[in-house]
């Protein structure tokens, strides 16, 4: 039975539910795009003032299906806010996209919702409840311009995709539970200890598991779907997919692994290793060969999800544990923004289109001369996401370096800096484009007060996060 303290300690998702419900109405009862944007905007803010309200302590579980601590409202804040900012940049963006929007507010937040109930999910039910309401709702969003073909043919790939990679992921449980006879998280690693079934089972059921949330985060070589999708996806849902729908399932795999302790089945951690690696390699040398902005950080989010995958094999070794955790949160924290950001540019230069970005290297040609806020943005987020120091992004990495070296893991290591000094190319060459001057063609973007207000905010806090860490590291501390 839950209790007035549980719906307290679930505020986050209760908030986002609820407001859904009443978007939905709304739409129901009167089509005003406006009125509906503002209509999420105010849920989110309250989910948000939600997760900043509730007081967890040490975590409370609510019910067998969902954990609520630190973790969990931290990441529920960053996608309200991100989810926020995609919205906001979304006002002159949506038009083109579709004769009726009002819904693509509703699926930003279904997807949200979903995200959250992810880093909130301590059992298999909730984790498939909420990996299935995040997904569904992508489907829809990158198929949302209705009129452009290469987002049907993006959202078809994802969806088939998709599915596989749910069914294979469903296989993977099936064989757990009937190894384990729980669904529970961790309650599986007592399971996982005495099954009837053998440790070869065990351990193919968690790689089947593995496998289907590494297609979630694109890892290689299950990455094969991002780069079309996230080009043929309007940069603003693009966006949401390459921070939340990639911070919320990475959450849910680290706490998997931890409390189920699939760490101790023979071989997992050398397939995560290879992951790891793999992942690095693949997507810095794919994006090297790009022209296409949304292609080239598409691979660049493939290798990012490789070095985040780092912190998953060092956290193997219970004395490197907290150190782990916290070089994931903050490393997605610096993430998140800066991914937000670079395709936030994207949609700002694309206001009013029909969801067929221009996003071709050359596009931005003389971009300082042209619209120097939006360019100094692109320049932060691209050095954040190259490892830069005084960015977010350098500090991300380096926590990661230091979990690698504190684990002994030297191979994981050698590919980070190898990975991080191919991505320092393409980056770069995106910012030399972007300085280059003018044609005298070329004229100024349009865009509205709240995006440019959306811009400023982003690039103090990418920088403030480089330069300023300390409250953060602090709190994420407390947590671990």
């Amino acid at each position: 039975m839950i209790n007035s303290a549980d719906l307290a300690a679930i505020a986050p998702i209760v908030a986002l539910a609820a407001g859904a419900t009443v978007l939905m109405l709304q739409i129901a009862l009167r089509r005003d795009l406006s009125l509906s944007r503002y209509t999420a905007l105010f849920v989110l803010a309250i989910a948000l003032g939600t997760c900043v309200w509730v007081d967890v302590g040490d975590g409370r579980e609510v019910t067998p299906l969902l954990q609520a601590d630190g973790l969990a409202t931290l990441f529920a804040a960053l996608f309200c806010v991100s989810t926020a900012v995609c919205l906001l940049w979304s006002r002159d963006y949506l038009p083109g996209l579709s004769d009726q929007g009002d819904e693509y507010y509703l699926l930003m937040l279904l997807a949200t919702l979903g995200a959250v109930v992810l880093v909130y999910a301590n059992h298999v039910a909730s984790l498939l409840l909420g990996l299935e309401l995040l997904s569904v709702a992508l489907y829809a969003l990158v198929a949302y311009p209705s009129r452009v073909p290469i987002a049907a043919e993006a959202a078809t790939k994802y969806l088939v995709l998709s599915g596989g990679a749910s069914a294979t992921m469903l296989f993977g449980f099936a064989l757990l539970y009937a190894a384990t006879g729980s669904l529970e998280f961790s309650s599986m690693a007592r399971g996982l200890q005495d099954s009837v079934l053998g440790p070869a089972v065990s351990a193919t059921a968690a790689v089947l598991v593995l496998s289907g949330l590494a297609f979630k985060l694109s890892a290689a070589p299950f990455h094969l779907w991002t780069p079309d999708v996230y080009e043929g996806s309007p940069a603003t849902v693009t966006a949401f997919l390459a921070s939340v729908a990639k911070a919320a399932p990475f959450v849910v795999l680290l706490r998997l692994l931890l409390e189920a302790e699939f760490f101790e089945l023979a071989g997992f951690l050398e397939v995560l290793s290879a992951l790891a690696v793999l992942s690095m390699l693949v997507g810095n040398l794919l994006a090297l060969m790009q022209q296409n902005i949304k292609r080239m950080l598409a691979y660049s989010s493939i290798a990012h999800m490789g070095y985040a995958l780092i912190v998953l094999v060092v956290a193997a070794d219970p004395l490197h544990r907290a150190l782990a955790g916290e070089a994931a949160v903050f490393y997605f924290f610096a993430y998140v923004p800066a991914t937000v950001a670079g395709f936030g540019v994207l949609a700002l230069l694309n206001p009013g289109g029909e969801g067929v970005d221009t996003a071709e290297v050359d596009d931005l040609s003389g971009l300082f001369w042209r619209e120097p806020l939006l360019a100094t943005l692109m320049l932060v987020v691209l050095l954040s996401l190259a490892g830069i120091p005084l960015t977010a992004g350098f500090l991300g990495k380096f926590y990661l370096f230091a979990a690698a070296v504190a684990g002994g893991h030297w191979l994981l290591l050698g590919a980070l800096v190898l990975g991080s000094a191919i991505g320092i190319y393409y980056y770069l060459r995106v910012i030399f484009q972007m300085s280059q001057k003018p044609a005298e063609t070329d004229s100024a973007i349009a865009s509205n007060f709240a995006g440019r207000l959306v811009v400023m905010s982003l690039i103090f806090v990418i920088l403030l996060l480089g330069i300023l860490p300390q409250a953060l590291m602090e709190h994420i501390q407390s947590i671990f």
